[in-house]
């Protein structure tokens, strides 16, 4: 967002007066979703009758323009709550140079428990440039591809999984204008078109993570400098392949905001997106729509599971907390299997924890949903992103040069993946001073 807007939003605020803090009640923010406010409520009701002695109360995030921008308001403005329950991965580390977060494997009995929650890959994944971790692994939303069966299934060399040869044969196949005006008004697919840099996390990367098995687009080298690395032929090819994808109209550039669902309406046959998605399609399709939902497309000389982004969202305990370690017992009640359970079970989203899919605590929960069980094993195949306090920018130069080379086909995909290795580059450099 404008700094001017950030800095308009901050003036408004005013500081919390420290004793004040150190009389009130535990503060837990949860997001303003209808399921995670009734995840919320139950836990906070369950801690207050466990614990009458260590009084806590929860409410919604304020409502505002992102989340984001509360958050960072509410850190300058020193109003954070003790407890945050929704914070984006990438934003941790920023706030963690900040010093505006609680060091949790300072705490009695977290590191026990995390890893007895998260594989090894997670913690080092979560784990701050600093060396201590500062955000519990929680939610997860892994983006898949959900295409219409019936549809793709009727196409020549076209059916899942997905190669960047089958998913475009079946682009040349599906793309048509069915009313005869001259006119496309059948598409393989829509993804934003939108220059933002989070819109990326919804194309480009989980199709690089997916092409590079889960390589990532920054290296953090202790001692030297950090740079990029996603200069290589994954990112390459990615580019590539969606460019093929404009360039050919076999995905739509303008937004397809019709009366009804695009994907119900069968105007596309696939989407990139996650198992939110799932609901929504279970409660408003048509009678006899069938879809199925696939790892994303890969290089076709791809070997190994398919890796994809998976949209993490964790839990932090501010600074301003009174009683870090009272915190950190309450959030334990939220991820530990009853927790993890509910919240499958009020939302549809996956905790972040080791074999979800196969653990049989889970299992009656994705037999009753089985149209949820293709992303709860795609779990074990997920990447947050890189542990760097500029990695919204990293992104943005990433998406300025989406823009030119993928939609509007300006540039080359070697000249558009070198021009945003370069700019990242000097970023880092830049950022390297500056400490």
């Amino acid at each position: 967002m404008p700094k001017l807007s950030i800095l308009l939003c901050l003036l408004g605020l005013t500081a919390c007066n420290h004793e004040q803090a150190t009389n009130r009640s535990l503060t837990f923010w949860c997001s303003n979703n209808a399921g995670e406010i009734a995840f919320a409520k139950n836990f906070t009701d369950q801690w207050q009758k466990q614990r009458p002695d260590k009084p806590l109360h929860y409410q919604p995030i304020p409502e505002g323009q992102s989340s984001e921008e509360i958050i960072l308001a509410s850190v300058v403005g020193k109003t954070t709550p003790d407890i945050y329950a929704n914070m984006w991965q990438g934003s941790v580390e920023m706030y963690a140079k900040a010093n505006v977060l609680i060091p949790l494997d300072t705490l009695t009995g977290f590191r026990e428990f995390i890893m007895a929650r998260c594989d090894s890959a997670v913690i080092r994944e979560i784990t701050s440039s600093d060396g201590h971790i500062y955000q519990v692994p929680w939610k997860v939303n892994p983006i898949m591809l959900v295409s219409n069966t019936l549809a793709m299934n009727d196409l020549n060399n076209a059916q899942p999984p997905y190669t960047y040869t089958k998913y475009l044969n079946a682009g040349r196949q599906f793309t048509q204008d069915k009313n005869g005006d001259g006119y496309v008004d059948q598409w393989l697919g829509y993804t934003e078109v939108k220059a933002i840099w989070y819109e990326r996390l919804f194309n480009f990367y989980p199709l690089y993570l997916a092409a590079s098995n889960g390589a990532p687009l920054i290296v953090n080298n202790r001692g030297r400098p950090s740079r990029a690395a996603f200069n290589n032929q994954y990112a390459v090819e990615v580019f590539r392949f969606l460019q093929t994808l404009y360039k050919d109209g076999y995905f739509a550039k303008e937004r397809l905001s019709a009366t009804r669902d695009p994907f119900l309406a069968k105007r596309i046959a696939s989407q990139f997106t996650g198992p939110w998605t799932v609901g929504f399609l279970e409660k408003f399709k048509d009678p006899g729509f069938e879809y199925g939902t696939y790892a994303m497309p890969v290089p076709d000389n791809h070997r190994g599971p398919a890796y994809t982004y998976g949209d993490p969202k964790n839990i932090v305990i501010f600074n301003t907390c009174r009683d870090p370690q009272a915190a950190w017992e309450f959030v334990k009640t939220l991820v530990d299997k009853p927790g993890d359970l509910q919240l499958m079970e009020l939302t549809g989203q996956f905790p972040r924890r080791k074999n979800v899919d196969t653990d049989p605590y889970f299992a009656s929960f994705l037999t009753k949903n089985p149209r949820l069980l293709p992303f709860a094993k795609q779990a074990r195949y997920i990447k947050g992103v890189d542990n760097s306090e500029v990695i919204v920018e990293v992104f943005d130069i990433i998406s300025q040069e989406y823009e030119a080379c993928v939609i509007f086909n300006k540039k080359t995909p070697e000249a558009a993946i070198a021009d945003a290795a370069k700019a990242v580059d000097v970023l880092l450099m830049s950022e390297r001073v500056k400490e």
